[in-house]
């Protein structure tokens, strides 16, 4: 399947806080437009804009994030890749999200020594530095997605009705991924469906009591449902980097799920989740790259493939020369284990090694395990890879996902990788339609074992043994997803949301805690650290002490 290479532009990781990039007086307005246009000139100039580019102007300096500039079609866009740049911060996505908050639960755990009594290890506090992180960081997504919403509709901007349309949809689609990403961790959360001004920040802002759970997901559905209706299909954006109808219509499958499972229980909502997931594949663009490693390798080699890939996080760049600073930490941070030195295979800090729960799962002649799970580590002066051997515990092997000796932009940084990262990905809708029918009543068991078996297939060549499932009843398709989603989806951020849902998060992390050997080293130590602290409070975060000390609405989470 052919993808498309990502040939101009450039994005930035945002590592300034918004205080660090100051916002000029009324008296200076004027010349600061000029700038901005200047700026903005110097980068079309030599570079060109990628239409599947989202981040292509330099965060820090060129992204529009104030809402006084949104007065031209230009100044729109800027503002939309502040939006977007939001999740490639380092406290989200471009960092602390890839293996140091515990989303993997049983699937894998965090070696890294530096999150020891951390999130990172479940040894979980409301004054967690890396929760207050995410959930400001949040915040400031929703925030400069309602700037944008507060502008977008000014008819004094000249600019298409499809155009604006488009970049409503995208604002509304982020606004509900942020308020999501904080309800699947925190609970109920302050809803705000309306900007603060960085300028006149009143005590009123910053009270703000906590919604129902029930309410915020209403509300996540609202500005996801009405996005579809705005945004381009995937077959006119072509990228997973910005939002299309299909990413709309798989996040809303994925949000239902979460509704119709625990703590909410709405039921009913399975067979709004199906209906979402099949509008996905009933859109006939979609589908599966017959390569399950390829997926990944052009994550890390900037090709757009947006059949398979319907939403994902843009990184580029390797911080040397209009590069500096840029990237993210896809592959240096969950990689394979390797040292820092001057061959181009490149430095990974390899913090995420998996279970021997989810080593078992696959069976002989799934593709995906020696994949998903490095079969091998680097090992003697110069490195080289070493198989794995026989005896070596599966606790042992990093998460192989996302290897930087896939990456070709050279020279490889110690700092940054261009390596993007997935966040809905098409065998994910596959899965989820498959849930959705099993437990919708009246669901076409025979349609769910399909999507299952559309996804198996890829990974198990024609002649292996259990290519397919063969279950059709309730039980054994259940079962099936469950299995099937840690296989297919392992190390993508997902595995403890999905295990809430369920209700099974403390009876998996206490099941895993029994699998890990006894013994001194290291990883050893911190897997047994990190499944013997999770707690059944885990199924949510603590809300953070620094923000309950600065709004005074805020409860707490029982058992916090």
């Amino acid at each position: 399947m052919e993808g498309i290479m990502k040939t101009s532009g450039f994005n930035q990781k945002f590592k300034k806080n918004d205080s660090e990039i100051k916002k000029p007086t009324a008296a200076l307005n004027i010349e600061w437009m000029k700038k901005i246009k200047l700026y903005t000139l110097l980068l079309v100039v030599p570079f060109g804009f990628a239409c599947n580019k989202v981040l292509d102007i330099n965060a820090g300096k060129h992204i529009i994030l104030e809402e006084d500039y949104y007065r031209t079609e230009e100044q729109l866009k800027a503002a939309m890749r502040g939006a977007y740049s939001t999740l490639a911060e380092g406290t989200l996505y471009g960092g602390n999200m890839l293996g140091r908050m515990g989303f993997e639960a049983d699937e894998g755990y965090e070696a890294y020594a530096s999150d020891f009594q951390t999130v990172g290890d479940y040894a979980v506090y409301a004054t967690d530095a890396k929760i207050l992180a995410y959930y400001r960081m949040a915040y400031k997504g929703v925030n400069r997605a309602n700037l944008l919403l507060e502008s977008v509709d000014d008819p004094a901007i000249s600019i298409s009705q499809k155009e604006r349309n488009h970049i409503k949809g995208q604002a509304l689609f982020l606004r509900g991924y942020f308020h999501f990403i904080l309800a699947n961790k925190f609970g109920g959360v302050p809803l705000m469906l309306k900007a603060t001004r960085s300028n006149a920040v009143s005590t009123t802002d910053l009270q703000k009591r906590r919604a129902s759970l029930k309410d915020v997901y209403l509300s996540i559905v609202s500005d996801l449902e009405t996005s579809s209706t705005l945004l381009k299909p995937m077959s006119e954006v072509k990228t997973g980097t910005q939002a299309s109808q299909s990413a709309a219509w798989a996040m809303l499958a994925r949000v239902c799920l979460y509704m119709a499972g625990q703590p909410l229980n709405e039921t009913s909502r399975y067979a709004e989740a199906a209906e979402w997931a099949k509008k996905v594949k009933d859109a006939n663009f979609h589908e599966l790259n017959p390569s399950y490693e390829r997926v990944f390798v052009n994550y890390a080699t900037d090709i757009m493939e947006p059949k398979e890939s319907i939403f994902e996080v843009d990184f580029y760049g390797n911080g040397t020369g209009v590069y500096a600073n840029t990237g993210g930490s896809v592959g240096r941070l969950n990689g394979i284990q390797y040292p820092l030195d001057e061959s181009n295979i490149g430095y990974s800090n390899g913090i995420l090694r998996s279970s021997s729960y989810l080593y078992d799962l696959y069976q002989a002649g799934d593709t995906r395990r020696d994949w998903a799970i490095a079969p091998y580590s680097y090992t003697g002066t110069p490195r080289v890879k070493t198989n794995w051997t026989a005896q070596t515990t599966t606790f042992a092997r990093f998460c192989g996902k996302f290897r930087r000796e896939s990456e070709i932009l050279l020279p490889k940084s110690s700092v940054y990788t261009p390596q993007n990262y997935p966040i809905m990905r098409y065998a994910d809708v596959l899965l989820m339609y498959a849930e959705a029918l099993n437990e919708m009543p009246g669901g076409d068991k025979a349609l769910a074992q399909e999507q299952i078996n559309i996804v198996r297939r890829r990974a198990m060549p024609v002649g292996t043994p259990d290519r397919e499932i063969m279950d059709t009843d309730y039980n054994g398709l259940k079962d099936a997803v469950i299995e099937e989603r840690a296989r297919e989806l392992c190390f993508e951020g997902l595995r403890k949301n999905d295990l809430v849902r369920w209700g099974r998060f403390f009876s998996s992390m206490q099941y895993v805690s029994g699998l890990v050997p006894v013994g001194t080293t290291s990883y050893v130590v911190m897997a047994r650290a990190y499944y013997a602290n999770a707690k059944a409070r885990d199924v949510v975060w603590p809300i953070p002490t620094n923000e309950i000390t600065v709004n005074r609405l805020l409860t707490q989470n029982v058992g916090w």
